[in-house]
Formats: C-alpha cells, sequence, structure tokens
C-alpha cells in the first residue's frame, strides 16, 4: 500500500515538472512539462541561506533545482554566497586573526564594507561558520548560527548528486555568476572557473541538469559560445546591467525587457528570470496591480519566463495580502503565487519551497 502511494506521489509531480519523468532528455529543461518551482538559496525560509543543509531540505521539501549564487576565492574557488561580501553571512567579524581584512570596497557602483570572499583563501573560509542574513525577519534561523561552513559548488554538486541517487530524480541547479564585471576588475573572474567545474564533472552538455544565471549580459553572452547548457538573463525592476553601465552602454533593463530587448535575449538564453514586479507591479498603496504584457512578450520571443522571489513572510507580501502587521508572521503567499501562476511563468524561485510547490500542484 505504502509503495502504491509513493509511486503515485511521484508520478503527480511528474506531470508537473517536479519529478525525473522516464526520459532524461525531457527532465532537465526547468519549465517543459509545467511550472517549475527553485529553492532560491535552497530553502532560506527554514535554514540560514546557501548552506548544505539548505540545499538539502529544499531538495527533501521537493524541487528539483536550487538556485547557487557564486563568488570566488582569494586561490580562485567558487563559493555560495549571495554577495562577496561576508560580514551578514558568516561569523567572520568574531574572528580577530581575520579583523585587518576588513575593507571598503566599490562593487558595481555601490559601497560596501566588511569582509570580502575574493580576500581569503578556501581554507581560511573553512574555519567561519554561516548565520542568518536577515535575523530580524527570520529570528527562528538564528538557532543554526555556526552550524555550517561556508560550501563550495562542488560540494553543491557533489550533494546534488548524493540527494539525486537516494530520492531517485535528477537534480539540478541554477548558478547564478555573481558581479562578473567587478571580479574580471579585479583579475579573478568567475567564469573561467564555473567553465572548469562543469567540464570536470560533466555538465558541459545537452541536458544536463544545469541553467546558468547572470544579471549581466556580455558573460552570458560569452558563456553561450562555451557551453552546452541553458542560460537565464536575470533582470531587475530598476537600473542597467554592471557591464552595460562599464561600458558606457546606455541601455537599462526596461530596454532588455521590450519586444525588441527580448529578441535579443533569446539570441543567447533561453529564459528570462525577471523580477517578480516587472510581471505584476505594485501600485501605491503597495498591493498587486494589472499584469505587464512581459510574460506573452517574452514567450513570443521565444523564452521561458521564472521571477524570483517569493517568500511567505508579510514584509514581502503586498499590502492586502499580509496577515497583520508583523512583518515576520507569514501572510497569503498562496494568493500572491496563484496571481502570477495565472500569469503563465514557467516556473519562479521561491525561499519556502514547501509551499510554493503546493501553490503550482493545487493541494
Amino acid at each position: 500500500m505504502r509503495k502504491r502511494m509513493v509511486v503515485a506521489l511521484l508520478s503527480g509531480l511528474t506531470l508537473l515538472g517536479l519529478a525525473s519523468p522516464s526520459s532524461a532528455g525531457e527532465e532537465t529543461r526547468g519549465g517543459d512539462h509545467g511550472p517549475v518551482v527553485v529553492g532560491h538559496r535552497g530553502a532560506p525560509g527554514y535554514r540560514p541561506e546557501h548552506t548544505l543543509a539548505s540545499y538539502e531540505l529544499a531538495y527533501r521539501m521537493g524541487v528539483n533545482w536550487v538556485d547557487v549564487d557564486l563568488v570566488p576565492t582569494k586561490d580562485g574557488q567558487l563559493v555560495a554566497r549571495h554577495e562577496p561580501e561576508i560580514g551578514g553571512t558568516t561569523d567572520v567579524a568574531q574572528h580577530p586573526e581575520f579583523a585587518s581584512r576588513k575593507a571598503t570596497k566599490v562593487i558595481d557602483g555601490v559601497s560596501m564594507t566588511g569582509w570580502f570572499t575574493e580576500d581569503f583563501t578556501l581554507a581560511e573560509l573553512k574555519t567561519l561558520r554561516a548565520t542568518e542574513r536577515i535575523p530580524d525577519v527570520r529570528p527562528h534561523n538564528t538557532i543554526y548560527n555556526g552550524r555550517w561552513q561556508i560550501a563550495t559548488f562542488q560540494e553543491v554538486l557533489d550533494l546534488t548528486k548524493r540527494l539525486g541517487r537516494e530520492l531517485h530524480r535528477t537534480l539540478g541547479t541554477y548558478p547564478e555568476v555573481k558581479h562578473s564585471t567587478y571580479f574580471a576588475s579585479i583579475g579573478n573572474p568567475t567564469e573561467p572557473k564555473l567553465v572548469d567545474i562543469l567540464n570536470r564533472n560533466g555538465l558541459n552538455r545537452p541536458n544536463a541538469p544545469v541553467i546558468i544565471q547572470s544579471f549581466e549580459v556580455s558573460n552570458l553572452k560569452a558563456l553561450h559560445k562555451q557551453l552546452r547548457v541553458p542560460l537565464l538573463q536575470l533582470t531587475s525592476a530598476t537600473g542597467a546591467p554592471a557591464d552595460f553601465v562599464a561600458k558606457g552602454d546606455k541601455r537599462t533593463y526596461a530596454d532588455l525587457v521590450t519586444p525588441a530587448g527580448l529578441k535579443e535575449v533569446a539570441t543567447y538564453a533561453e529564459y528570462l528570470g525577471p523580477d517578480k514586479n516587472q510581471i505584476i507591479p505594485r501600485d501605491a498603496a503597495g498591493n498587486l496591480a494589472a499584469p505587464t504584457s512581459l510574460v506573452r512578450d517574452a514567450h513570443k520571443a521565444g523564452l521561458k519566463v521564472a521571477p524570483y522571489t517569493f517568500r511567505n513572510e508579510n514584509t514581502f507580501l503586498p499590502a492586502n495580502l499580509r496577515s497583520s502587521a508583523d512583518p515576520t508572521a507569514w501572510g497569503d503567499i498562496f494568493a500572491e503565487e496563484s496571481a502570477f501562476l495565472a500569469t503563465g511563468i514557467d516556473g519562479f524561485f521561491a525561499d519556502q519551497a514547501d509551499t510554493a510547490l503546493i501553490a503550482v500542484n493545487g493541494s
């Protein structure tokens, strides 16, 4: 009886594109069989982001994909951190031996003060422990502060492969190249390291469970010539790609999501990852307004669409979907996700993978 129930569950998930269908060529495209939930930085609604524990929990909740932000170390390794600045996500400030490493840097036009991965070897980073990035919003996650190390991308890939065998489905990653222009400018580019690790792991091939992301354009165009895996162009509701700014190119993210801009994106990428406000903006009161034509326009250009980021806490939700004035309490995330699913999106990034999967499954 139990075995029949498990088989039925997996069959249902397969139809939604959430579990592995029989053909390996069909299971890794990230949206061919229904809206796909990507565990944004793993499952950071429950564990400190970008830790192996966060990724493992997301996979065990049922997603097939996790989002992995990548930044390089001083000795050329790739580690999973949202930003190169690690003062807000590790206990580095409690290590007196690293006090002199504190610095102020300008990255993509923004001044940051703290400790940066590019100033540490991997061995040094491994002496640190991860902490909750937004403790005011997720105080429950602070009980895990100090439990886990910074993870390398190789460790994430190893975990993904091991859990895929255990869970009997193909699992994959959405690696994001962070601050490409900045790291190239200091002689520590991310892209060659990423290409190398994909090659070493046999993942530079069609239908490999990898989709590469970036907020910049030039690096994705270059990777399109080097890699055989799909690419995803991230966009923001404001500003411009850092590489455009560095080159004096006056185009903005708003230009990228015009019909003409989307046609250009489709020449090198298969996916568009917009800020969700570019799909359904919020009105002056903070409520969801009418959808834009972005999803329709992107589909017309041949792009699949996976917006970011859906989070259950009131502080992140539209005003009319909040449950109370408590910013940490959960609001009506199902209403928000349902509104976006109705626009025809092909997937989305979520901090709480379990509730996101319920929104997709309908139960």
